[in-house]
């Protein structure tokens, strides 16, 4: 997957999650977007206010198991500095 996140000037974070073609046809991408919406869902809490954030999924998240999906989230979210302090480390 891929994670874009650009500064906002609002006080809250948003997310969205978008799969293109390549990923496959409309059931795998649509199970793509519904696992990366249910992998960021424990984190939404943690993260830092005022960020746009875009998590574009790709074709090898639809053979991946949903721990390896967050674990890849985390790793994505923490080199970013997404996450408040003391919530970056280990899983929710």
């Amino acid at each position: 997957m891929v994670l874009i996140a650009l500064p906002s000037q609002e006080e809250t974070s948003r997310v969205g999650v978008m799969a293109s073609r390549s990923v496959g046809k409309a059931v795998q991408r649509n199970w793509a977007k519904r696992v990366l919406r249910s992998a960021i869902q424990p984190y939404l809490h943690s993260l830092k206010p005022g960020w746009n954030v875009v998590l574009i999924a790709r074709s090898p998240l639809t053979k991946a198991t949903f721990q390896q999906t967050q674990a890849a989230l985390l790793t994505l979210m923490q080199r970013a500095a997404l996450l408040q302090d003391g919530n970056d480390i280990g899983n929710p």
